[in-house]
């Protein structure tokens, strides 16, 4: 797929009229760059660092995705401010559990996967259709799932038909199902789903819901050794990101460390968070 030496032109096939998937347009003319087209080794992998928690739950016009920054292998804290929650276009916020390597990678090709088909299409794809398309790539990373390289994602993003938010969940076979209310993904997911189902209330505000997202995270770390709670000693804290109508924003680490600090501030002083 390099340029012609002779000719200095791109190969035929960058000119041809193809689909709107870059995925598809990639196995068609040089598979072995998609995570799925590699020689799978014959032993399992495990020594690999694994994203751990991530949790999502709708609010009013939209919803708040959240995860902590820990990543570990086996027992060992491989990373300790890794980023685990992205924006996959304009209007969707994408979150990664399981092997770290081949999650980030499918993150990319996710996001080239939207932007490919809004240049070729004119058009955004829908929400339906972003789930299906992650839920494809989950499916060719099957052979690296079964050498224990798993990816589990989480897909929230702004349904301008329904104008609200919408939670879609996978498993590592390529399962999709959309999730109502609420949804935690990763090893301390357990935990924070219990938080999350005691806290959550129909039109949650912004500011509600990033803290009901936060105070979940820190339960899930309370009894998850590998998520990583809020670490006020290196000002490392959660990355949470809010979409709506607008778009997708990042909580910016001020605000973050505030609502911390008020979360520790409540417990502390055994205020419940309702």
């Amino acid at each position: 797929m390099s340029r012609d030496p002779e000719r200095g032109r791109l190969p035929a096939a960058f000119l041809a009229t193809g689909g709107s998937s870059f995925t598809e347009f990639v196995s068609q003319h040089d598979p072995h760059l998609l995570p799925g087209g590699r020689t799978v080794p014959l032993t399992p992998m495990v020594d690999a660092p694994h994203g751990t928690t991530i949790v999502t739950l709708t609010c009013s016009g939209g919803l708040v995705m959240a995860g902590d920054r820990r990543a570990t292998m086996g027992s060992l804290i491989a990373n300790r401010d890794m980023r685990k929650v992205f924006a996959a276009d304009d209007h969707s916020l994408v979150g990664i559990a399981g092997a770290a390597g081949p999650a980030i990678e499918m993150v990319r090709l996710f996001q080239v996967e939207l932007e490919h088909y809004d240049k070729v299409e004119g058009t955004v794809m829908s929400l339906e259709g972003k789930s299906n398309r992650l839920a494809a790539m989950l499916r060719g990373n099957l052979g690296l799932a079964l050498q224990g390289l798993s990816v589990l994602p989480v897909l929230g993003g702004y349904d301008a038909g329904r104008a609200q938010g919408r939670i879609f969940s996978y498993d590592v076979t390529g399962g999709c199902y959309e999730e109502q209310e609420h949804h935690s993904i990763g090893s301390g997911s357990l935990f924070a789903r219990g938080a999350l189902k005691k806290l959550w209330q129909p039109d949650l505000d912004r500011a509600s819901a990033i803290r009901v997202a936060l105070e979940a995270l820190y339960d899930a770390a309370d009894d998850d050794s590998a998520t990583g709670g809020p670490d006020v000693h290196r000002r490392i804290w959660p990355m949470v990101g809010v979409v709506d109508a607008s778009g997708v924003t990042f909580v910016d680490e001020a605000e973050c460390e505030s609502i911390v600090a008020t979360i520790l501030a409540d417990r502390r002083d055994g205020r419940s968070p309702r």
